[in-house]
């Protein structure tokens, strides 16, 4: 993709951001979700690790190279007109400045990076580990010039026995991710609890990314609560599957 154009789309997603609130980015996994979601009016979309996979028969959790990633959303990112960005796991392994040069080449303008390094046996980045991650890629990026969408994704609550009893740490994290460049915050697996994502908005100053189910979730809720970016993980995946299921029911042997 043009340069240009990649540098126009990162901008446009920085400004939805402040224009929105929350900004809801559908999570789409082929050409087809992608070009429904911009038929249904979202101005920018996200590409999901987990959908992705499971669209091409392969496991999430970096079970695709990140040549087979970039080769998978090339043409998604290609067949809109809008922003996109892409859930790149823990980074598959790479360099900052690798990671942002592949995703800039297929003209993706964000990424999601999580903590949990699946090709080391799932361990979990050290706080200072991790936000020397994305202070790289907020580097490499700023080398590009191209601002690059960063959201910072922490697997603290969905590794603890109980999610409240990590809620410090997560919140230290998550400022560290900030300090380091992160233009938003992931912590992932608390959209249900009002306390924690309450918690988590009032810690922190750039926009607190939460997970949602596009029928079992009220957008209103999440505004209340001062989320300042949705998306929809593997829901919505799972969602249109279950629509799916109900209309070829009756028509089943």
């Amino acid at each position: 993709m043009d340069s240009r154009v990649t540098v126009e789309r990162a901008r446009r997603l920085s400004q939805l951001h402040a224009q929105h609130q929350p900004l809801v980015l559908p999570t789409v996994w082929d050409v087809w979700s992608a070009r429904t979601a911009v038929a249904a009016g979202f101005p920018a979309l996200t590409i999901g690790s987990h959908p992705l996979a499971d669209s091409r028969g392969a496991k999430d959790q970096e079970g695709q190279t990140f040549e087979e990633v970039l080769a998978a959303v090339r043409p998604i990112i290609a067949a809109v007109d809008v922003p996109v960005s892409v859930d790149l796991e823990a980074g598959y392994g790479q360099q900052p400045a690798d990671l942002i040069a592949g995703l800039t080449e297929v003209g993706g303008v964000g990424l999601n990076v999580e903590d949990t390094v699946h090709s080391e046996g799932g361990r979990v980045r050290s706080t200072q580990e991790h936000a020397a991650y994305i202070a790289g890629l907020r580097a490499a990026a700023d080398d590009a010039g191209i601002p690059i969408w960063v959201n910072g994704r922490t697997d603290l609550f969905i590794h603890a026995p109980d999610p409240a009893g990590v809620l410090d740490e997560a919140i230290e994290r998550l400022r560290a991710m900030e300090q380091a460049g992160a233009d938003s915050l992931y912590p992932v697996r608390i959209q249900d609890n009002d306390e924690l994502l309450a918690a988590v908005v009032g810690a922190v100053s750039v926009p607190v990314n939460s997970t949602a189910h596009p029928v079992k979730h009220d957008l209103e809720r999440f505004r209340r609560l001062g989320v300042g970016r949705i998306t929809f993980g593997p829901l919505l995946q799972f969602a249109a599957t279950d629509a799916v299921k109900e209309m070829l029911g009756p028509w089943a042997p």
